[in-house]
């Protein structure tokens, strides 16, 4: 099902369509690829939106920096003084981040009009061309990002890429949860199959060193709150894989609401959002963006975000919930 949700300043309709499948409801704006809400039952059987979010298209134009639920790209995270390598060639990027790039330039996928249609009965396909150029990144992308919901309400979304010259991408999804459905989530349980992680420098750029995160705050191999404080990538244990590995689980004790995060990437930000704005406060969600590492295009021993012509960039993360 879709509805119209309200039209952007210059008078571009932008549309909601809603998924829903074995008690989870899911709506998705064309705008930004933004996940609006997601709706599961607490261990009671009462439903509640776990994802924060706007009641009205109004509220992501007018609070874009946070970025709430979007699709980001070209790429994910930073990107070091904005500038990368590639080729020989040095690309100059967007400083929006000042002095970085962040999450894709001054606009990027999370405020684009997506063409969506019907994936199979529970599914959605967004697709769009980012031409040549666009916030400075090479090579005319075509990209695809295929939201479903499987047989046990799990929400899967598959991204998709080709380019027509070397370029890099870097994927995710952006949502904050809060599994409560209201409040603050630092009291939110999380535990992460992560021995290391990316420490940062001033600008919040990696320095290269894949730290041991043992006995400290960054050690969520079995599970502690979240708290606040956190901004950083960790590095999964698996790698990068071919198929979705569980990666993740956010537990929060009142609810009884249970994530689990599964995917092919390699990294996931931890991000405690200690600074939204009104009308939420910091720390009222938790994102766990599933990613390639920042500032890859400039650090070539990470895992390589490289995307060239006859290849095809394919990644998947899945979110499935349940209660305990």
């Amino acid at each position: 099902m879709n509805e119209l949700f309200g039209t952007l300043p210059d008078g571009t309709p932008v549309h909601r369509w809603t998924l829903e499948r074995a008690g989870v409801r899911v709506r998705v704006l064309s705008y930004g690829g933004i996940v609006q809400s997601v709706e599961v039952p607490d261990r009671d059987g009462r439903v509640h939106d776990v994802v924060l979010g706007f009641a009205e298209l109004d509220g992501y134009l007018t609070h874009a920096g946070p970025y709430f639920g979007a699709l980001i790209g070209r790429f994910a995270n930073r990107i070091a003084g904005g500038r990368f390598p590639l080729d020989g060639v040095t690309y100059a990027l967007a400083p929006n981040g000042a002095p970085n790039s962040l999450h894709g330039g001054e606009r990027g996928f999370d405020k684009r009009v997506w063409d969506v249609t019907p994936a199979g009965a529970h599914g959605l396909r967004l697709s769009r061309v980012s031409p040549h150029g666009e916030e400075g990144f090479p090579g005319r992308l075509d990209v695809s990002a295929t939201y479903a919901l499987d047989a046990g309400g799990a929400l899967r979304i598959a991204y998709e890429a080709t380019t027509d010259a070397p370029t890099v991408v870097n994927f995710t999804n952006h949502s904050y949860f809060n599994l409560a459905g209201s409040g603050n989530a630092g009291g939110h349980e999380l535990r992460l199959a992560a021995s290391r992680y990316t420490p940062v420098d001033a600008d919040l750029i990696p320095t290269g060193v894949l730290e041991d995160v043992t006995g400290g705050r960054f050690d969520f191999r079995e599970g502690r709150k979240t708290g606040s404080g956190y901004d950083h990538n960790f590095v999964l244990d698996k790698g990068v894989t071919d198929t979705p590995v569980e990666v993740a689980e956010l537990y929060d004790p009142s609810s009884g609401r249970v994530l689990t995060v599964s995917t092919t990437e390699p990294g996931l930000q931890l991000y405690t959002a200690d600074h939204l704005p009104e009308p939420f406060a910091p720390c009222d969600g938790v994102a766990l963006e599933t990613q390639h590492f920042p500032d890859s295009p400039n650090q070539p021993e990470f895992p390589s975000t490289v995307l060239r012509p006859g290849e095809v960039f394919r990644s998947e993360t899945v979110y499935a919930f349940g209660t305990r």
